[in-house]
């Protein structure tokens, strides 16, 4: 069994992040929970990931013109980061801001919108909104170039009061309708076009290679707007100052961050903690999270793998577990195939609705894909992580029952949890050639691949599909 005092802390490195090898829990618990809290929502305290190693090892990454590079390109940042938080908000964010390299055909800008989310992500949510509306990724995704003083567009509009901020019920058409208009204006210019503006030449004279944000004045409809029960000249900036200030932004952003880092099931009592607490901030998204993280909710033993994990947190979780891809290299796009396989499509979410996740991530075919990638990974006993988990294992014991060996392992996989039944079928599998026992030199091959097929094992379980 896991002492409260570890469980709880991998319960928050699993949310918070993507798990903990044993190495880190043990130095997180050194620090404590509530010092975990803080270092976590820092991340610009902790090192970056080098991207200047990434880029000279892995050719396409340097670029990031393809999907399939961009999508391992972030893997390899979850699975490294020394700032998890900073990714899994990220993650967070896509999902809700979700746009599609399938309609912009163009990776590098849905991976710039990502590189928003970590800049922008823990700050204050008016300062996202306003990141998002002038990002060129969002501005092509929902139509905002096509957005004109003389005939409005109304897609952003819509979508950034249903989806974005506030949700059906909150609004009228008359709203979506004074948001577009507010938003005439906002536009994208590739890189031949600034240049031109800026009277120097282009590195790239012709496509949009370089998508960057513009301001036309000429083209933003300037007449009296009522939006939201406000009256004014309102440009972009002005609907996004009335969105933030409203009751229902509070309870719609609060409640999408408990669906994702608390439970599938919403528990109105803790949204609306969460939405006092984002109005007593003016919309600060880092007070909340630690309003969260703090909070007797999340900390509560009945939340604890109450979540399906995404295939994006299973794929990294488990190569962060075997210690793989810890250098760059082409393998890594199998993984991210992997979660494709599972149904999350990174960076090319099926709808800006995007990914309709909980239980819907499991069924009979991506259950057998998460099973064999989680295997694929641990399976092999010379992965460092794996290498780790037999160095602690011997450093327990260097004979073990079959009861110990399955209590070891699942400790060692990240402080995992199980039923009784679940564990009663790891213990019979292993019973059936005895004790693990490193006493022997020519014990010990055979040992070592005894515990890489239990970690598979275990990873196939039901409750390593939680988080």
């Amino acid at each position: 069994m896991v002492d409260d005092r570890k469980a709880l802390m991998a319960h928050l490195l699993r949310r918070a992040g993507f798990g903990a090898t044993q190495p880190e829990l043990e130095s997180y618990l050194a620090k404590g929970y509530e010092a975990t809290v803080e270092e976590l929502l820092h991340p610009e305290q902790a090192p970056p990931v080098e991207e200047d190693v990434v880029r000279r090892y892995h050719a396409d990454q340097n670029s990031l013109m393809l999907i399939e590079s961009s999508q391992a390109h972030w893997l390899y940042r979850m699975i490294n980061t020394k700032c998890p938080l900073e990714e899994k908000m990220a993650l967070f964010w896509h999902g809700l801001f979700a746009t599609a390299y399938g309609k912009l055909n163009h990776a590098k800008g849905v991976v710039n919108q990502t590189n928003t989310f970590r800049r922008c992500g823990l700050g204050y949510f008016r300062t996202l909104l306003l990141e998002i509306s002038r990002d060129p990724a969002m501005i092509f995704w929902l139509d905002n170039k096509d957005n004109h003083k003389d005939a409005p567009n109304e897609n952003y509009g819509r979508e950034l009061l249903e989806l974005f901020s506030m949700g059906i019920g909150n609004y009228t058409e008359d709203d979506v309708k004074a948001c577009a208009r507010a938003f005439t204006g906002w536009t994208i210019a590739n890189a031949e076009y600034m240049a031109i503006r800026a009277s120097r030449d282009s590195i790239w004279p012709h496509g949009r290679l370089d998508w960057q944000f513009v301001y036309d004045p000429q083209d933003h409809d300037d007449d009296p707007k009522t939006f939201l029960g406000n009256t004014g000249r309102f440009n972009g900036e002005d609907i996004i100052d009335i969105i933030c200030d409203q009751p229902a932004t509070a309870w719609f952003i609060a409640s999408k961050l408990y669906s994702f880092f608390v439970a599938d099931t919403p528990d109105e009592e803790a949204i609306q903690e969460l939405a006092d607490q984002f109005r007593r901030s003016n919309g600060h998204i880092g007070t909340v999270m630690n309003t969260l993280f703090l909070s007797g909710f999340f900390r509560s033993e009945s939340v604890r793998f109450a979540r399906v994990k995404s295939p994006a947190e299973l794929v990294v979780g488990t190569a962060r577990l075997a210690g793989s891809h810890r250098f760059p290299d082409w393998t890594i796009v199998n993984l991210a195939q992997d979660a494709s396989y599972m149904g999350q499509e990174i960076l090319n979410p099926p709808s800006v609705e995007g990914w309709h996740t909980g239980t819907e991530w499991v069924d009979t075919g991506t259950l057998v894909e998460r099973i064999n990638s989680a295997a694929l990974e641990v399976g092999d006993v010379n992965q460092p992580g794996v290498r780790e988990i037999v160095k602690q294992l011997r450093s327990r014991g260097q004979v073990m029952s079959p009861g110990q060996f399955v209590d070891n392992c699942l400790d060692l996989a990240g402080g995992l949890e199980v039923s009784d039944n679940t564990r009663s079928e790891l213990v019979k599998y292993v019973e059936s050639r005895g004790d693990l026992r490193f006493d022997r030199p020519d014990f010990v091959p055979c040992s070592e691949q005894r515990v890489a097929e239990l970690l598979q094992m275990i990873v196939a379980t039901r409750e390593y599909q939680l988080t």
